[in-house]
């Protein structure tokens, strides 16, 4: 369900395999130089992407052109397949594009949910109002990442943990 490739980077359209399964959440670091971090994901599908270390809207891109069944496709760019350069890729196995989920006060437009391994990735679209959103897990889960995928907005992260322990749920990164 989780699987880290580490690859040299060539310059020409190419796929990386030996991931050991199609991944559903890809993200891609440059280790040897300062590209920011790239993020992929089947709910969205291929030619979208979106920085970590950012709070940019999401992009497209040709930067990763397939999921494939033992890892995935990239292009000739320096965020993710620079001649030479290392990289580091960090694959969720979810389940596929997935499908609506009505379960919340928001239907959602995708839900790609793997309730083995616990990894859930949601697409939907907000009413500003506070809101239940489904997430096809079973459990409530313990960790939640949200980003605003229209504007440039920061990352929302919540942890169970934190509420517990008389902490803020929400924090802004």
């Amino acid at each position: 369900f989780f699987n880290t490739k580490i690859y040299t980077g060539n310059g020409s359209a190419r796929s990386i395999t030996g991931v050991g399964f199609q991944p559903d959440f890809l993200w891609i670091k440059q280790r040897s130089g300062t590209e920011n971090h790239q993020v992929f994901d089947a709910v969205r599908g291929t030619g979208k992407q979106i920085e970590t270390n950012a709070n940019s809207a999401e992009s497209s891109t040709s930067l990763q052109s397939a999921f494939d069944s033992d890892g995935f496709s990239i292009n000739n760019a320096a965020e993710v397949n620079g001649n030479g350069a290392t990289y580091v890729s960090w694959n969720w196995k979810a389940n596929g594009q997935g499908s609506s989920n009505t379960d919340g006060s928001i239907n959602t437009i995708y839900t790609s949910a793997n309730t083995t391994s616990g990894v859930s990735i949601i697409k939907y679209t907000g009413t500003g109002s506070n809101a239940t959103v489904g997430h096809g897990l079973g459990v409530a889960p313990k960790f939640v990442i949200v980003k605003v995928l229209s504007t440039n907005n920061d990352w929302m992260v919540g942890m169970s943990t934190l509420d517990q322990a008389g902490g803020q749920p929400w924090h802004k990164y």
